[in-house]
């Protein structure tokens, strides 16, 4: 069975890559980057959907549980990351908020490219399932249109996961690589040639 982390980075690694979202253009990139997707998905969800004249039909109750449930997402999104570092790795984490990122780390250790990997989509998996599922299955249009809006937030929200995802794809396919992730900056070590 193959380890999820490592307590030092083993003899032989060399820093390859570093995100770190509190960098001013990084945060800027992903954040602008995030708002677009947020813009696109919410637009698309506007025009399937089609909810009724919303003068017409305002609910000040559901547009609050709508901001409740959206802050709340942000809190649940990184519990999820955490809860799946917690059960790879079973060491202590770090959860944080700046201006520009919400995040969940695993500091002390380097955790492997598969562990990192579920952890880092663990959050996109569950929360695509849950609100795609809610903007299909709800019978009043405009809960539909919440649910789909809640979607554009999520999906528009894990723009820095994905671009984890992509480089673990693309970038860092050895199972070898190294992650250390620290929140907001994640590491990427790779074995020297």
């Amino acid at each position: 069975m193959q380890k999820n982390h490592e307590t030092e980075l083993p003899a032989g690694y060399r820093a390859a890559f570093t995100i770190d979202a509190k960098n001013k253009k990084t945060g800027i990139i992903l954040n602008l980057i995030s708002i677009v997707v947020m813009l696109l998905i919410g637009g698309a969800a506007w025009l399937l959907i089609r909810p009724e004249d919303f003068f017409e039909n305002y609910s000040l109750v559901r547009n609050l549980l709508f901001l409740a449930a959206m802050l709340a997402y942000v809190v649940l999104h990184e519990l999820v990351h955490g809860a799946a570092y917690k059960l790879l790795t079973k060491r202590k984490l770090t959860f944080g908020l700046t201006l520009t990122v919400a995040f969940c780390g695993v500091p002390d250790v380097y955790v492997y490219r598969r562990a990192s990997l579920i952890a880092v989509l663990a959050p996109f998996v569950v929360f695509t399932l849950v609100f795609g599922a809610a903007a299909f299955l709800l019978p009043n249009a405009w809960d539909k249109f919440y649910a789909a809006l809640l979607l554009a937030v999520h999906v528009g929200g894990c723009t820095g996961d994905l671009w984890n995802t992509l480089l673990y794809l693309t970038r860092f396919r050895d199972p070898r690589t190294l992650t250390r992730d620290t929140g907001p900056l994640q590491s990427f070590y790779v074995p020297e040639a």
